[in-house]
């Protein structure tokens, strides 16, 4: 028997009920803070994420679904949302446009890894780019959609946030970083040794226990801030503590990619095992000019849909839709054509066999449906249709016309 490739999961109701519903309610809010959908390819050039993701990461690394497609081109499964969408922002001219452009999107990106509880190879996010706003207010509002969006969900989190600096002020900090690295270097796992020359940041962001035991006495990026990374750092933790968001300073907070600048943020639950990261982004002010556009500052986010399904618990639901049933096999068309009528305003099922009144409403029941209609020998006779309010109980006959 064939079956799925390891870390890539079916999604099944109820599971997928939940998998709906999170993305209903995420875009639901994302379109209220302003955001318009968007969709951009899965399939990407392999470039495009060598050069926004950096290739010292381990997406690039180690985890990409990359190979040489059959006209000779290099490509790979997208491994995350932004690099594609700021693509699509640049290759359709909106950074030569001016003003502020907001998107959301969600679907599946793909990372070869180990599997494990909160990480699969296919998984799936919803994610945001905002483009064209060079201001911690957006920072603040992004962090502030991200929290209506768990709180709308009913999940608990803590908010961490860090800054990475700018241009200005994140050489001279790096070379302190880097100084303390080479001193520590010995500890460090080979991961960690092998990012001290390539990417010094990424070791702050190293999983392993013992690196980051060595790392307790590492300068912290938020003393080494300039004057401007600083005031807006500052700025931001004012507006949340004003608006009474509570949050945590994390140091070491660098995220995974490259292209972060300034503001990075993360979401993490106690919940979810020990990838507790259940969102997180950042200002990437740099990355539109680096992939060939017009310097345009942007500030964007992604959670993970498949980290947070077991938190959520769908709200009850009431009985919705019909249910249409025969008792005689001569009224399978009349009901059929009930069925497309009724569909344009309501939810409808039907049941092709014909089955006993208490099958019909046992068949009902299963599915949810807020009412059972049945046309049985009488019925057919008088062009009527035997209707049960499921909810309320009530039965009647009604004609088929007025039903």
């Amino acid at each position: 028997m064939i079956q799925a490739l390891r870390g890539m999961k079916d999604i099944f109701s109820p599971e997928s009920e939940r998998f709906v519903y999170i993305i209903d309610t995420a875009s639901k809010i994302a379109r209220r803070y302003g955001y318009r959908y968007i969709e951009t390819p899965l399939l990407e050039e392999t470039a495009l994420f060598k050069r926004s993701v950096g290739e010292s990461s381990d997406i690039v690394g180690k985890e990409m679904y990359q190979f040489i497609d059959k006209g000779g081109h290099d490509v790979c499964l997208r491994p995350e949302g932004t690099a594609g969408a700021v693509r699509a922002f640049i290759q359709n001219k909106m950074d030569r446009k001016g003003g502020v452009h907001r998107f959301y999107y969600h679907g599946p990106m793909f990372r070869y890894e180990r599997p494990q509880k909160g990480r699969l190879r296919e998984f799936h996010q919803f994610g945001c780019e905002s483009f064209g706003l060079e201001s911690v207010y957006e920072d603040f509002t992004i962090i502030l959609m991200i929290k209506d969006i768990f709180d709308t969900l009913g999940i608990d989190y803590t908010i961490k946030i860090n800054s990475l600096g700018c241009p200005e002020c994140m050489p001279d900090y790096k070379e302190s970083l880097i100084t303390h690295l080479n001193d520590i270097r010995d500890g460090l796992c080979e991961d960690c040794q092998r990012r001290t020359e390539t990417n010094p940041i990424r070791v702050l962001d190293c999983k392993v226990q013992e690196c980051q035991a060595m790392l307790q006495n590492s300068p912290v990026i938020v003393e080494n801030l300039c004057k401007a990374c600083d005031s807006d750092f500052k700025r931001l933790q004012s507006l949340l503590t004003s608006h009474s968001i509570k949050y945590e300073l994390d140091s070491k907070l660098v995220r995974g990619l490259d292209y972060y600048t300034k503001t990075a943020f993360e979401f993490v639950s106690g919940e979810v095992g020990a990838q507790n990261a259940i969102a997180g982004g950042g200002r990437y002010d740099r990355l539109v000019e680096f992939l060939g556009g017009k310097p345009t500052p942007a500030i964007g986010f992604a959670l993970g849909i498949e980290r947070i399904m077991e938190l959520v618990k769908l709200p009850e639901s009431e009985r919705e839709g019909i249910y249409l049933g025969v008792m005689e096999e001569e009224a399978i068309d009349k009901i059929l054509k009930i069925a497309h009528r009724k569909r344009a305003t309501e939810r409808v099922y039907v049941e092709y066999s014909k089955r006993s009144l208490k099958a019909h409403l046992k068949a009902a029941d299963r599915v949810g449906a807020r009412f059972c209609a049945v046309i049985g020998e009488d019925e057919l006779k008088n062009s009527q249709i035997w209707l049960k309010d499921l909810q309320t109980k009530e039965e009647r006959r009604v004609g088929i016309e007025e039903f």
